[in-house]
């Protein structure tokens, strides 16, 4: 209860989402099972005007959820929550929606029997916890499995890289016979032309380059999975690591590289989809 309150609890949008979610099931909830007798409460009225009745008394009362909360979200922006504050937080909710249900069935409408004011506020606290707490729980379970969903993900994907950057890629020829090998995080790109392929690459602060007997097909198939090499045109294959900018020209996607005297790496329409998929994955 001391650790510090979860971002997913008081981000923004998180929040609107909660709002409207607890609102839905309230209206719901209310209409559907009518707890503890609450359609008794107005006898003389007909199921039309209650529906009416208990869908503004609801939605007129989530308006003290509503300034909760960007009262919670704007003070979350200035200092540092604790999940007991966010406990005591919810608790005052419940007991403010309290004291306004107990309010408005006192006075709103008049064909309700007659109730003692202690009664009206003891079921309203009874309805008011069951209503905010259920789609509060159902809320709080669904944003912490996509929030630790996403930093899984997030986790994977580093580890993807991480390991990637420190594969050293082997290039053998069309007879199988191993003819150069590369650290990943030094190759540039390959150019292929005819039969043959051309491998770029970072020698001691220099570019290099190298020629194999083997096609582009080959490696796309063999050597770029589970690393950023990507094909991006009949004629390359370009590591994304070393992708410094990529620019939408008349002529095209141009990809240009982290190393000097490096041309301009184009993007055909062929491989245009396949490429900005796997650039999602590797960019920020």
């Amino acid at each position: 209860m001391g650790n510090k309150l979860a971002e997913y609890l008081y981000n923004k949008k998180n929040n609107v989402r909660i709002i409207i979610f607890t609102a839905l099931f309230a209206l719901l909830f209310i209409n559907l099972f009518q707890p503890f007798g609450s359609r008794n409460w107005y006898p003389n009225i007909s199921d039309t005007k209650y529906f009416v009745f208990s869908s503004i008394i609801i939605l007129t009362g989530m308006l003290v959820v509503v300034i909760s909360r960007v009262i919670l979200v704007s003070s979350a922006k200035k200092n540092t929550l604790l999940y007991w504050h966010y406990a005591i937080w919810i608790l005052c909710e419940i007991f403010a929606m309290a004291i306004f249900y107990t309010l408005f069935s006192i006075l709103i409408p008049k064909d309700g029997i007659e109730r003692e004011i202690r009664e009206v506020f003891e079921q309203s606290l009874y309805n008011t916890a069951l209503v905010l707490l259920l789609p509060y729980s159902i809320s709080w379970l669904y944003l912490s499995w996509k929030e630790k969903s996403q930093l899984l993900e997030n986790i994977e994907q580093e580890n993807i890289q991480n390991k990637a950057s420190k594969t050293l890629i082997a290039f053998p020829d069309e007879k199988g016979e191993l003819k150069i090998s590369v650290m990943l995080e030094n190759l540039l790109y390959i150019e292929s032309a005819d039969n043959y392929a051309t491998i770029y690459y970072i020698n001691k602060s220099s570019k290099s380059h190298y020629m194999i007997r083997n096609s582009l097909k080959w490696m796309e198939e063999n050597l770029a999975m589970d690393t950023p090499l990507i094909r991006c045109h009949r004629s390359y294959i370009v590591n994304l690591d070393k992708v410094k900018i990529l620019k939408k020209e008349k002529n095209g996607i141009m990809l240009e590289l982290d190393a000097e005297s490096t041309p301009d790496i184009p993007v055909s329409k062929t491989y245009y989809q396949s490429f900005m998929d796997k650039f999602s994955m590797y960019s920020v």
